[in-house]
């Protein structure tokens, strides 16, 4: 094995003593090219000189191989924790405890400041000898901001969510507690059916960050059970006309016959609600809904069950595509958390399923998600 283009060659060149040449495939058993890594990848001999220095570790620390290579290990590299200290200095790893195998992950700081994720592993030839090898590898902090950012944003926005149905629940209820008799009946019915629809909408923020807890650590539980998919979808549109929405602007069309298809029926209903409703919500025109038959998404099973949601409307701009499934994204200033599709991406996958999103025929935008059939064991 070649341990990479950042190597022998390097510290060749920078006049390195001749104890830190390498030879080839001995460094850290890697068996693959260093230089390949996707994290910073150093290494220093049984002395402290650094004998290998990859190109990921050039990128995150901006230190140059040639540099690096031959150098003690705390001048090649030369770390400080968060509150100034020499970090080499205090881990000592040729001359601290010899039971010890490494350092836990943890933020340094660089020259000038840069923050890297900094690991280490002492290598030995056996449980308490010296140490033969150290091997340090280093993440950029950038892909951890961004999990910083991401959940900051998620705390804003449930903040944001929750303190207008909150303030209106309080005024509400004061006002109605301190001066029930100055009410007439109808008012007070108003108050309170304005309490109830904002107690609901608290619910139904509180269900959606759930529903990100489980999708984000996995542990979305389906259960399954038979859906009839198209009486599933008649439901919905019956639900929307009874709240004023005129009956022809929804086209529902269900091919026959339909596989039998096992799903959670709670959470079908959660997708089907928030397609629909983004559909009425931000589009126009004839909302369709098609429900066919289809190749299962399932590698394994012939059949599945696809339902595609259109309307008339302006459709997502081409550059929105991707990012029409992460969180907080909203495909107008008209309200919503912008939680809803991530949420229903992640329940589509947790049933083995694939959801998509382009343009209708009508130009307006269109989802289509497919569900394999899933059936069980004993009914095959």
């Amino acid at each position: 094995m070649s341990v990479g283009t950042s190597s022998a060659r390097g510290a060749q060149d920078a006049g390195s003593p001749p104890a830190v040449s390498r030879p080839p495939g001995d460094v850290a058993g890697l068996g693959i090219d260093p230089d390949h890594l996707p994290d910073g990848l150093v290494v220093a001999d049984e002395q402290g000189h650094v004998i290998c220095f990859n190109a990921a570790a050039e990128r995150i620390t901006a230190v140059r191989a040639r540099d690096a290579l031959g150098q003690r290990l705390e001048k090649a590299l030369p770390l400080e924790d968060l509150e100034g200290r020499r970090w080499w200095q205090l881990t000592d790893p040729y001359g601290g405890l010899a039971i010890r195998v490494g350092q836990p992950e943890r933020n340094l700081l660089l020259p000038g400041g840069r923050e890297v994720l900094v690991s280490a592993r002492y290598v030995r030839t056996r449980p308490t000898g010296p140490v033969r090898r150290l091997v340090v590898t280093l993440r950029d902090t950038e892909a951890r901001r961004r999990t910083e950012r991401s959940h900051a944003e998620l705390i804003a926005t449930v903040a944001h969510e929750l303190r207008s149905p909150l303030t209106s629940v309080k005024g509400f209820t004061a006002t109605l507690l301190a001066k029930w008799e100055r009410f007439t009946d109808d008012q007070k019915r108003l108050m309170l059916e304005t309490v109830d629809a904002d107690a609901d909408r608290v619910t139904r923020l509180i269900a959606e960050l759930l529903d990100i807890s489980r999708i984000d650590s996995g542990r979305l539980e389906v259960r399954r059970q038979p859906v009839d998919i198209g009486a599933a979808v008649g439901r919905h549109i019956q639900a929307y006309v009874a709240a004023g929405q005129p009956a022809d602007r929804f086209l529902l069309r269900v091919q026959q016959p339909l596989p039998d298809l096992w799903a959670d029926p709670d959470k079908i209903d959660q997708v089907l609600s928030n397609l629909l409703e983004n559909a009425v919500r931000h589009g126009e025109g004839t909302v369709t809904i098609d429900v066919t038959a289809t190749a299962s998404p399932r590698e394994g099973e012939d059949t599945g069950t696809s339902v595609t949601v259109s309307d008339e409307g302006p459709g997502i701009p081409e550059e929105s595509m991707n990012r029409v499934f992460t969180r907080f994204w909203r495909g107008s200033k008209r309200g919503g958390t912008g939680l809803g599709l991530y949420i229903v991406k992640g329940i589509v996958e947790a049933h083995g399923g694939t959801i998509t999103v382009g343009r209708a025929p009508g130009a307006g935008a269109e989802f289509r998600f497919t569900l394999p059939v899933s059936a069980p064991a004993y009914l095959a």
